[in-house]
């Protein structure tokens, strides 16, 4: 079979964390899947490489090829079980930001009422990370940072979502080719696996510019039903799929809505799926 790269979010994608209920065997069945051969396997998630490295532990889940970490603004490659910082990617988006510091846009957005810094340990050389109340309007939040930030000569993308566990939103300000969807394309170009053999999985406001982009995605079919009418609205229908469950007997939540999305889009995986499922 042609390789395939194959990119999950974790928390509430890949891991089975949120309020819906994971299938038994769908977690089982994904690190089958993520040993065959041709799978190049990367973990894309706001977590920084300590949570990532947890979850990993915590979960049981396969050892991946690469992690983007940090909301698209860190990328790791396995180095024989070592986890090794990208730095080309470090290079590529330090330029965003030139000579704009965390504490500069700290300072220019500390008027904003609806901001509360995030902890130290969650904010980076390159991702300023806030929360916001869980009701908020995210555009007009969105115009405010616009407004506070005229004149920064730094690139911006500002990225928000919902923790529906903790029940709070998530802002956050990356360098403007820092997002994940740059990070799935940093790969491809790195892997040499074609577009048409890239998958990506996701089940929040963070995944959106992925699903808006020319990346087959999957939403899981434990996404909100806010986030599934806003993937539906910003991506075409031959680069959405949402899943529905009853596929292999599975409910379509967490690691078999990705396993359901990836037999949609590549069907020849279809049988290796039904044969591992059978063992």
């Amino acid at each position: 079979m042609k390789p395939i790269l194959l990119c999950t979010d974790l928390d509430r994608t890949l891991l089975p964390n949120g309020l819906q209920e994971e299938s038994p065997s769908a977690r089982q069945l994904f690190g089958k899947l993520a040993a065959s051969p041709f799978v190049s396997l990367a973990y894309v998630s706001g977590r920084d490489l300590g949570l990532l490295q947890e979850a990993i532990a915590e979960y049981q889940l396969p050892i991946p090829d690469f992690m983007i970490g940090d909301v698209g603004t860190t990328i790791y490659r396995n180095n024989n079980n070592e986890w090794e910082a990208v730095k080309e990617w470090q290079t590529l988006i330090a330029e965003d930001w030139q000579e704009t510091t965390i504490a500069d846009l700290t300072v220019r957005l500390a008027e904003i009422k609806e901001l509360t810094l995030q902890e130290p340990e969650k904010q980076g050389p390159f991702k300023l990370s806030y929360y916001t109340p869980p009701e908020i309007n995210q555009a007009e939040l969105q115009e405010k940072v616009i407004q506070h930030l005229q004149g920064c000569t730094a690139k911006i993308t500002l990225v928000q979502s919902i923790d529906e566990i903790n029940n709070t939103g998530l802002c956050d300000l990356l360098p403007a080719e820092a997002t994940k969807v740059h990070g799935v394309r940093f790969l491809i170009e790195s892997t040499g696996i074609p577009p048409a053999r890239t998958i990506y999985a996701g089940d929040s406001g963070n995944d959106l510019e992925v699903i808006r982009s020319e990346i087959k995605t999957i939403l899981v079919a434990n996404a909100s039903l806010e986030i599934q009418q806003q993937a539906i609205k910003v991506s075409s229908e031959e680069t959405i799929y949402l899943a529905q469950g009853n596929f292999l007997g599975m409910n379509g939540n967490y690691a078999a809505g990705i396993l359901e999305g990836l037999a949609h889009y590549l069907p020849e995986t279809l049988p290796l799926l039904q044969e591992l499922a059978s063992h």
